[in-house]
């Protein structure tokens, strides 16, 4: 498949000269950009001060390229292709975080469940000012992710800054191995509630949902709550086949589109689920990319009601195309933009819950810290559920919805005016 890729390229460059030819101005005039690239590439090779390989000058020039396109789009050397793809298949070494390029600096999309990062207090929508004093500005996600992974057992001190309360803190965070397991689950007997925890869409990770939900199904629920809050998303394909355990067949997932690729992913089978059982699903800022799928798409189809924060907002395909079958490494790169079954595109938008529910970082400083603590008294792993509806007001709100007793704060002082 990748050799069917390169050999288009050539054609497709032929073609496109010819018809940008037409085009008014420079801008789409390749062969005077190439003639301009070869000009910079010269001057650098035999001008600057020390000499440089032409491999570190073509690298460098792959890799501003790509970055300069979105925070998304990077070239790999082989290296960094290894790296990544042990981040992609849950099972690597670092400490648990989905970084995004913000404004010339990394962001957190969302901290892992049960990883040093999370254990550290890091949260969705963190700005990393420093790691081990050096200032991140201008890093692209690669070497963030160098800097930031070592070996497991060693610190790495991270400068943050929380924009919602406009201070910067430092923590040192012990860098794992990081084991992600991706699907936890728990019954709530007192309300008969199955409650399932997807971490993040890693190839097993519709098996082991559908592991989980047998279990819950077996226990006669009356509902189910779906929690995506931090789930920094994964695999386009896991992401469909999750999706597919809720919905009839036939239905459309997603859609994605671009200048070359389209594509609708329907759900193929019968739900594992049934119609009749009420669906939750929690989402906060660090919901995104494939977990911002399963809820636009859920919620397109009222077959679920979203109760939480307003999502993270990346609605992005990336494709990885190696070169010489990674012998140089690959691009990943922005190929098209998801679209919801109702056709919504909401990049660095996200999607809004049906009913909000808004946590502070105070509040969640108190949930993080009560579970840890109930976790080592307990000596319970990060491989188990551990909840707390009296902290969690989402939690609390989507119990709530279940059960038939939520209401709005403006409609409850309604009624207890009108008693």
């Amino acid at each position: 498949m990748v050799k069917r890729i390169f050999l288009l390229l050539f054609p497709l460059l032929l073609s496109s000269a010819q018809s940008n030819s037409t085009r008014e101005g420079d801008d789409y005039n390749e062969y005077l950009w190439f003639k301009v690239f070869s000009q910079v590439y010269y001057i650098a090779k035999n001008y600057y001060v020390e000499e440089v390989s032409p491999k570190r000058l073509i690298i460098n020039a792959s890799k501003g390229l790509l970055e300069k396109l979105d925070p998304y789009s990077e070239y790999f050397t082989k290296e960094e292709l290894k790296e990544f793809e042990e981040d992609t298949y849950g099972h690597f070494g670092g400490i648990g975080i989905e970084i995004s390029i913000d404004k010339g600096r990394p962001i957190v999309v969302a901290p892992i469940e049960g990883t040093p990062a999370y254990r550290a207090g890091l949260r969705a929508g963190d700005v990393i000012v420093k790691i081990n004093g050096e200032d991140t500005y201008g890093m692209s996600i690669t070497e963030v992710v160098k800097k930031i992974r070592g070996k497991p057992g060693t610190y790495v001190e991270l400068t943050v800054y929380r924009p919602d309360e406009n201070k910067t803190f430092t923590v040192k965070v012990e860098r794992a191995i990081i084991h992600v397991q991706p699907v936890k689950w728990t019954y709530l007997k007192d309300s008969q509630i199955g409650y399932i925890k997807i971490v993040q869409f890693q190839p097993d990770t519709a098996e082991e949902l559908k592991k989980a939900l047998k279990q819950l199904l077996a226990k006669d629920i009356k509902g189910l709550i779906l929690d995506l809050r931090n789930n920094p998303g994964g695999l386009l394909q896991q992401a469909v086949a999750v999706a597919d355990l809720f919905l009839p067949p036939g239905k459309t997932v997603v859609s994605i589109k671009g200048r070359v690729e389209k594509a609708v992913y329907k759900s193929p089978n019968p739900p594992l689920v049934p119609r009749d059982l009420k669906l939750v699903i929690l989402v906060n800022r660090g919901t995104a990319s494939a977990s911002e799928i399963v809820s636009g798409c859920l919620q397109d189809y009222k077959r679920a009601i979203l109760v939480g924060e307003r999502t993270f907002g990346k609605f992005r395909v990336q494709n990885l195309i190696p070169l010489e079958n990674g012998k140089y490494g690959a691009v990943k790169i922005t190929t098209a933009f998801y679209y919801t079954p109702k056709g919504r595109m909401l990049d660095k938008k996200g999607l809004t819950p049906d009913i909000e529910v808004k946590m502070t970082n105070e509040e969640w400083q108190k949930l993080y810290d009560a579970i840890r603590e109930k976790r080592i008294k307990e000596n319970i792993s990060y491989g188990k559920v551990v909840l707390d509806p009296k902290l969690d007001k989402q939690l609390a709100v989507a119990i709530e919805v279940l059960q038939g007793k939520y209401h709005p704060e403006g409609e409850e002082k309604e009624q207890k005016s009108n008693k």
